[in-house]
């Protein structure tokens, strides 16, 4: 989960307690501010966490459900890597692989992203990638990760309840 326009911590704050409508938060990661990677010249630093979702929804419902919650946020869709109010990705459903024209699993770029890394590596350092069989703490290894720190901003992370 990411924001970088308004009350980013405010919003990341609501859609991590709006997410657990969706089934069983088992925990959260830390908050990173994170610079910007790719989109628009001048975009304001992201705030980036994740969660440990168990849910019964099926990845493409899932899917469907985190837009809705991006939209009762304000999220606005123009230009690819805009900055945004709230950005809800589905990074990963199990072990299981899917690549159609609305969902792609596990996420494209999940494993080459610093801002996407460090919160996983706060989940489960050893989380292997379906495909390649890459930790996340071995990925970490060799990505970027300038621009990415702990945010040290309120944000206590959970485990086991919602």
């Amino acid at each position: 989960m990411g924001a970088n326009l308004g009350d980013a911590h405010g919003t990341l704050c609501w859609a991590r307690e709006a997410v657990t409508s969706l089934g069983d938060v088992h925990a959260s990661s830390r908050l990173y501010r994170t610079a910007p990677v790719g989109g628009p010249p001048g975009q304001p630093d992201y705030l980036n966490a994740a969660l440990h979702l168990r849910t019964s929804l099926d990845p493409h419902a899932l899917l469907q459900a985190l837009h809705r919650l991006e939209d009762q946020a304000g999220r606005e869709r123009r230009e690819r890597w805009e900055a945004r109010v709230l950005d809800l990705d589905l990074l990963l459903y199990g072990d299981q692989v899917h690549a159609g024209p609305l969902l792609t699993l596990p996420h494209p770029r999940a494993w080459e992203r610093g801002f996407v890394l460090c919160p996983l590596n706060d989940l489960n350092p050893a989380l292997a990638h379906p495909l390649t069989g890459e930790t996340v703490a071995q990925a970490l290894k060799r990505v970027e990760l300038t621009g990415v720190s702990v945010a040290g901003l309120e944000w206590s992370p959970f485990r086991g309840h919602r």
